[in-house]
């Protein structure tokens, strides 16, 4: 009967056990070369990135959280205009440190249609950066907020108690929620100006 020669069971990379990383999609969006840009939210923000993979690990070129939008007048929340607001911006100064083009880097969450990632990427093209994306996965209704303020229009109707207590950060900045679109419009020419600061 032969020795063993060796472990007969290799232990996986702590992040793959974790499910954090799946090391081959990682490894087929770095050897495109390309910065990877990377969206993340928790329960309050959304973080926007431009990532350039460098021989001893990550580096981040570019970042910006979406409380960055409160000085633009924006009531930063964990919705689509926020992720399209909070990338157009980031893609907008991420430009000047010389990003063209990117591949957008989903992690591990699974690609659904109307997802804040997707929104997330329309935003840095609609600011200029180039990537293949198929707009198929895009509920546009939502980018500018519509959808948003179709409900604070209909709430307002049927209970105004309500309709203040779930709308009072927007109220508390002055931004009607009824016409949030109209907002973002506004937002977003403010944008284009300031990703040059």
């Amino acid at each position: 009967m032969a020795k063993a020669t060796g472990p007969t069971y290799v232990v996986p990379f702590k992040r793959r056990r974790s499910r954090i990383t799946n090391y081959k999609k990682r490894l087929g969006l770095i050897k495109s070369g390309l910065p990877r840009m990377v969206i993340r939210s928790s329960n309050k923000t959304i973080e926007v990135q431009f990532v350039q993979y460098v021989e001893n690990g990550d580096k981040i070129v570019h970042s910006v959280n979406s409380n960055t939008l409160k000085k633009y007048g924006w009531n930063p929340k964990r919705n689509s205009p926020t992720a399209y607001l909070t990338s157009f911006l980031c893609a907008t100064q991420a430009k000047k440190k010389g990003i063209t083009d990117f591949v957008l880097d989903i992690g591990m969450k699974t690609p659904s249609k109307g997802a804040i990632i997707f929104i997330g990427a329309k935003g840095a093209l609609d600011a200029g950066l180039i990537t293949p994306f198929g707009e198929e996965k895009l509920i546009k209704e939502r980018i500018n907020g519509a959808h948003i303020g179709e409900y604070a229009k209909k709430l307002k109707q049927e209970d105004e108690n309500k309709y203040k207590n779930i709308f009072s950060s927007y109220i508390k900045m002055g931004i009607n929620p009824e016409e949030i679109s109209k907002t973002f419009e506004e937002i977003r020419e403010k944008l284009k100006k300031g990703g040059n600061e």
